[in-house]
């Protein structure tokens, strides 16, 4: 049996898979496998996807769940339709634990675009050596940029089509401003690419590039599903708690 789900993958899913197990809640995190070496979380661990939302409501049946928590990463679209879904189907309540995004200050020259193939456009516009910290999935949208040399730092090696002018920088945080900076200096960068992925982990190559007059290609979230929202974990535990005594 299974009282929680936790659809995981990120540092708020661990922590909230640590707290639940603390609590002496049976729990379960869901990880996409995406990653060759994920941090694995407290609790039980499946890899791989469910088979779309019919497939993850027979699963929250077949396994008697009593709440799912949605804990993945702002970007992850597919497994966020299918949790709201999925727990319509099987009448089991859904939060979603979704971290704030980042937010421009005094300083940040940030140009916000919708896609990354919009990213790759402004990006070209802004500048001759480009930083890409927007996850190895999404290197094909810059394949087509010929001239710009671009610095990509991912987890796991990416695959073609990449752009034609690319290192390859394998590495995970959490980062300092002080390496941060040291790096936009050493490669030459001149444009920095994100998305609003929040959170603090992250944060460091944006303090780093307002300090270097570094502008920053930021891509918005995409839009999820409504569900019941919390920012942190410990609000989700307490709601996980009240459903659990309910």
């Amino acid at each position: 049996m299974t009282q929680v789900l936790v659809l995981g993958g990120t540092g708020e899913a661990r922590a909230l898979a640590a707290g639940l197990v603390h609590r002496g809640v049976a729990v379960t995190s869901s990880l996409a496998g995406r990653v060759a070496n994920p941090r694995l979380p407290a609790g039980e661990v499946r890899v791989g996807g469910f088979g779309g939302p019919d497939g993850l409501a027979r699963w929250l049946t077949e396994h008697g769940t009593a709440a799912v928590v949605d804990a993945t990463h702002p970007f992850a679209e597919r497994i966020g339709a299918s949790a709201a879904t999925a727990t319509s189907q099987a009448g089991v309540p859904l939060l979603r634990l979704q971290r704030p995004g980042w937010q421009q200050g005094p300083g940040d020259d940030w140009h916000w675009v919708d896609t990354l193939d919009e990213a790759a456009t402004v990006a070209e516009r802004l500048g001759d050596r480009i930083f890409l910290t927007s996850g190895r999935q999404g290197l094909s949208a810059f394949a087509r940029c010929t001239r710009p040399y671009f610095l990509a730092r991912c987890v796991d090696p990416p695959e073609p089509p990449l752009p034609p002018r690319l290192d390859v920088l394998l590495d995970r945080g959490p980062y300092t401003v002080e390496g941060e900076t040291a790096l936009l200096r050493e490669h030459r960068i001149d444009v920095l690419v994100t998305k609003d992925s929040g959170g603090d982990m992250t944060t460091a190559k944006l303090v780093a590039a307002r300090q270097e007059g570094v502008p920053v290609v930021v891509v918005r979230r995409p839009p999820r599903p409504p569900a019941h929202t919390v920012a942190d974990v410990d609000a989700a535990l307490r709601w996980v708690s009240a459903i659990l005594d309910a």
